[in-house]
């Protein structure tokens, strides 16, 4: 079983930056994934950016290429997720995930292929 607690969201006005972070407690698997997803009010969750627990390969949606950052710290078991350049666009909650068996879905970011997720914390961008 695994536990994942966000922290880290907030407001903040367009072209900010924001830091979420993820703490994982409980059984890890060396071939896990972990990976952010964000849901916006009336549209499906969307995958982020996912992240290989031990070979931190990592892995991005286009629309946030080239301005978040996942990371992770297998000491401290936990998962970053670095955003900059922030747009309305942005706004959700987003969501932490553990895909235990990793795989390709999981690299391809299919909720689906995600076993363990976070309560969430809301990002919100202001024009």
């Amino acid at each position: 079983q695994v536990e994942l607690v966000e922290s880290g969201g907030g407001s903040v006005q367009a072209g900010g930056s924001l830091r979420l972070s993820c703490a994982a407690s409980g059984r890890t698997w060396t071939n896990s994934f972990m990976g952010w997803f964000r849901q916006a009010p009336g549209k499906d969750r969307e995958f982020v950016a996912a992240i290989g627990w031990s070979t931190g390969s990592t892995y991005y949606a286009d629309s946030v290429k080239g301005r978040f950052t996942i990371s992770r710290d297998n000491a401290k078991n936990t998962v970053a997720l670095q955003m900059n350049s922030l747009s309305p666009e942005d706004t959700a909650v987003y969501h932490c995930a553990c895909a235990a068996g990793g795989g390709l879905l999981a690299r391809r970011g299919r909720p689906s292929a995600y076993d363990y997720w976070g309560q969430g914390t809301q990002v919100t961008v202001s024009s």
